[in-house]
């Protein structure tokens, strides 16, 4: 019998992660797992978790940061919305629900339990957007202790792994506060993204 082939071993996780209720309990709007990836995804995007739009769409980043995120990547949406080219994988999976000041942190079941599963699939060669601080302290763990602001700075230094601040409105204060971000280090990660994508973007 022949093995089976790498798109069925993607589907079938694809599948696994769809029927996911590790923490449907916690969840107010009920579980509905959001990810997108192949066996050939190169950019590799880890963001927060949904959000109530995204929750309610089923389609990851279809919301303003969304439209910021891509801005800063130079990529349009068919672009961004490729699996064969770009992953997106969240901390949560589903929409955790509110918390005081916003949505409530990434359920910490989620990540322990698919992450590894999911990077297994990826091919090993891929640059990894860490979007926000949740997917900062769970792959730059030895950065904990800096600040945001400072982990972005490092641009380069920690590849495959780049920090980026997450693309939600409060990231307004954070260019007005850091203009090196939209002057340096947003070109630097247009070329990366670029260049790993192997063809131009826009």
């Amino acid at each position: 019998m022949s093995a089976p082939a790498p798109g069925d071993h993607v589907e079938a996780l694809r599948a696994r992660i769809a029927d996911c209720t590790l923490c449907a309990e916690h969840l107010p709007l009920g579980p509905r797992p959001i990810a997108r990836f192949s066996a050939t995804s190169r950019l590799l995007i880890v963001g927060q978790a949904p959000g109530t739009k995204v929750h309610a769409s089923g389609v990851p980043w279809d919301d303003d940061s969304g439209d910021r995120l891509r801005g800063w990547l130079g990529l349009d949406k068919a672009t961004f919305y490729d699996p064969a080219q770009v992953a997106l994988v969240p901390m949560g999976f589903c929409y955790p629900g509110k918390a005081s000041g916003g949505d409530a942190p990434p359920r910490k079941e989620c990540a322990p339990q698919w992450h590894d599963a999911v990077l297994g699939v990826l091919p090993p060669e891929r640059l990894t957007l860490l979007v926000g601080t949740y997917a900062q302290a769970r792959y730059l763990p030895h950065l904990k202790r800096l600040s945001l602001a400072e982990r972005v700075s490092r641009f380069g230094e920690d590849e495959p792994f780049i920090a980026l601040p997450h693309p939600a409105w409060r990231s307004r204060l954070f260019m007005a506060k850091h203009p090196w971000f939209d002057r340096d280090i947003l070109p630097q990660l247009r070329a990366k993204v670029q260049a790993m994508l192997g063809h131009v973007i826009r």
